[in-house]
């Protein structure tokens, strides 16, 4: 993994289960700045209920106050917002921070994203992009009894496979933060892709790098990121989230960012990506879990928005 980045030209990094998810890929840009590599950091527009109510991830078309890189991809900045004016984590993070933060789009399917995240990349002079997951639900097989949010991760992973001429990086960090899979089914997944031969080895945030994340973060509305800092101060044990809904068993495993090769992920332990691969939308990537019997994250947003 701290190969990849150092030996990249620059990086962008993109949260790929939404929400908070932007800081992990902060905490990943971080390392590669500390390595000398120029980075960016960013998710996609799809923000929790508590943020935004409507269901699902919005269109860029409705995003307003961003600075568009294709039709897929903007640049968000503090005042970022969506309909309503719900604002995006991403935009709380470009206020703490200063900079301008990756806001992607995946309505369109993996095909679409994977090549608009390809052409924002070039533009941003970046020649790796790093998928980064918090929680790594993003390696699930669908079956796991805690699973909740499989859709966003398992489409922006196989979005990868359609980022042509640039290298890509799959991430997981703090694993099981997000009270879904358990952190040692977290990693019996890392395991199994590393069986694949996709390992790419394991890293912590050096206490100077820990310190500017937390300082970004603080504004930014996340539990999941938020413990997987808490675990880099050694934070561990029962932590209640989304409201007492779930609870975390927090480890020190949760403050370490494991790379791994996302082509080894989709062959192996990471299916429901696998089965989202030819998606042409993320309506259709919702059918296609939802014919094997996995509940997701839309399923649950539009019911409780009584548009089912």
């Amino acid at each position: 993994m701290l190969t990849a980045l150092a030996d990249a030209q620059g990086v962008m990094c993109l949260g790929i289960g939404g929400g908070g998810d932007c800081v992990g890929a902060y905490a990943v840009a971080e390392i590669s700045r500390a390595l000398g590599t120029p980075a960016h950091a960013g998710g996609i527009t799809w923000e929790r209920r508590p943020i935004d109510p409507l269901p699902g991830a919005r269109h860029l078309h409705e995003v307003r106050d961003a600075e568009p890189l294709n039709d897929l991809i903007a640049l968000a900045h503090a005042g970022t917002v969506g309909p309503q004016g719900a604002r995006f984590c991403e935009s709380h993070l470009a206020e703490a921070t200063g900079e301008r933060v990756v806001l992607a789009d995946p309505n369109p399917g993996p095909a679409a994203l994977g090549a608009a995240l390809a052409d924002a990349a070039r533009r941003l002079d970046c020649d790796l992009v790093v998928l980064v997951d918090v929680g790594g639900d993003a390696l699930a097989h669908g079956d796991e009894a805690g699973l909740a949010s499989p859709l966003a991760d398992a489409l922006c992973l196989a979005a990868a496979e359609h980022i042509d001429g640039v290298a890509t990086l799959g991430v997981v960090i703090g694993a099981g933060c997000d009270g879904e899979l358990h952190h040692t089914e977290v990693m019996a997944r890392i395991a199994e892709v590393a069986a694949a031969g996709g390992g790419r080895g394991a890293v912590g945030l050096e206490p100077a790098l820990l310190d500017r994340v937390e300082r970004a973060a603080r504004d930014v509305p996340t539990e999941a990121s938020a413990l997987a800092l808490q675990a880099a101060r050694g934070v561990t044990g029962d932590v209640p989230i989304r409201n007492g809904r779930r609870t975390v068993d927090l480890s020190p495993v949760a403050a370490l960012a494991f790379g791994f090769d996302v082509a080894a992920a989709i062959g192996s332990a990471a299916r429901c990506a696998d089965a989202v691969r030819n998606a042409t939308s993320l309506q259709h990537a919702n059918e296609l879990l939802g014919a094997l019997g996995i509940r997701t994250e839309l399923d649950y947003e539009t019911e409780l928005a009584g548009t089912s």
